[in-house]
């Protein structure tokens, strides 16, 4: 068992005098450590205590200087892990951390509570985020500290509960108001956009990334290996004519601005030959001009899920073409639209259109009924 302790020292006039703050002794493998707690509480000395006998009976390694650690060091571990096993998501822990460190970065990682984690979720709601907005920002805070413990820096983390998302978009495109903004894009900006509409692919990692050595009009098939989407699961989709005919044109596009440059361009979507990486301000303006402000470049993922539920196709080839893992996620993007269900209730009315007229039991009574083929 360890003890507690307060030790004696000496002054500058040569006085013994009693320590206020607590030190703590226990015994390791490597014989007898004593060490200061740095706290004048004994209870708080006897918490530290009790958590080094814990990681001496674990067989863990003692780590001494935990209460020193700042939360933007574990930050610094987490984006390392990030690129280290290259995550696609390194983009949104970025913008996750951009909101988590000011708030925790300069605290010491023990001393976070699970009050400091509701006061910075009061904070960032009254900054009008989301749940999952926040949800995301929580879940970067967490594993920063789930690597701190795997690698035994830390023992413990405060308790970091997530927030109930009942923000789930649901936006999709009707054709005329696709047509309606993609004739209000930049010329370069509206074949992926096409692309998009048709495939349901996720335009930021795999529209605008695709090569040309993906596509193969002689298979008619476009095509993403493994390890380059977001479930790192290879996917094909073969080509609709509005998709033959958009690459097509988009081919002619690119020898134009190959014999222009001078230069091999090999991504499908550019613009003179650069690389787009985001059009977020044309796309904003496109569809305010068009009416419908606030749709996003991902609802157009929902509106192929949709357009594939219309046309028949199997749940399981859809979720193949689509890139979905999961029938759970997929059923989330089905989305019904209110013009879904005003043709369901027109289909309905003309399923019951026969009505027998049939003799009346008593005079002046008649008994409508209708049948339902």
């Amino acid at each position: 068992m360890g003890t507690l302790f307060l030790p004696r020292y000496k002054n500058t006039k040569g006085e013994t005098k009693v320590s206020k703050v607590w030190h703590i002794r226990y015994r390791t493998n490597a014989g007898l450590v004593s060490e200061s707690s740095k706290t004048t509480s004994q209870a708080d000395a006897r918490r530290l205590l009790r958590q080094r006998e814990g990681a001496v009976a674990d067989g863990k390694p003692v780590v001494k200087n935990a209460d020193r650690i700042l939360v933007r060091e574990l930050a610094e571990s987490l984006k390392t892990e990030y690129r280290a096993n290259g995550r696609k998501s390194v983009e949104r822990l970025r913008y996750s951390l951009a909101h988590v460190l000011p708030h925790f970065g300069h605290r010491r990682a023990v001393q976070v509570s699970a009050q400091d984690v509701i006061d910075y979720v009061a904070v960032r709601q009254t900054q009008g985020a989301s749940n999952a907005t926040i949800n995301r920002e929580l879940a970067a805070l967490k594993r920063a500290y789930t690597l701190a413990m795997e690698s035994e820096r830390l023992h413990r983390r405060p308790p970091i509960k997530m927030l109930s998302e009942r923000n789930v978009r649901q936006g999709f495109f009707e054709r005329d108001a696709f047509e309606a903004v993609r004739r209000r894009l930049p010329e370069p900006l509206r074949p992926v956009v096409t692309f998009a509409y048709v495939t349901g692919w996720r335009v930021p990692s795999e529209v605008l990334t695709m090569t040309w050595n993906r596509v193969n009009f002689h298979a008619g098939t476009v095509r993403l290996e493994p390890g380059t989407t977001k479930n790192d699961e290879g996917r094909v989709f073969f080509l609709t004519p509005e998709l033959k005919a958009c690459l097509e044109a988009q081919r002619v596009a690119t020898d134009a601005a190959q014999r222009k440059t001078g230069a091999i361009v090999p991504w499908v979507f550019h613009r003179d030959g650069r690389a787009i990486k985001d059009f977020r301000t044309a796309w904003t303006n496109a569809c305010k001009a068009a009416g419908v402000p606030g749709r996003i470049v991902h609802d157009f993922r929902r509106t192929a899920v949709r357009n594939l539920e219309r046309a028949g196709v199997s749940r399981s080839v859809a979720m193949k073409m689509t890139g979905h893992k999961t029938e759970a996620v997929y059923r989330r993007y089905a989305i019904v639209s209110e013009g879904d269900l005003r043709d369901a209730a027109r289909k309905l009315g003309a399923l019951v259109q026969e009505v027998v007229q049939v003799d009346p039991p008593d005079p002046g009574v008649s008994v409508v009924t209708s049948r339902i083929n």
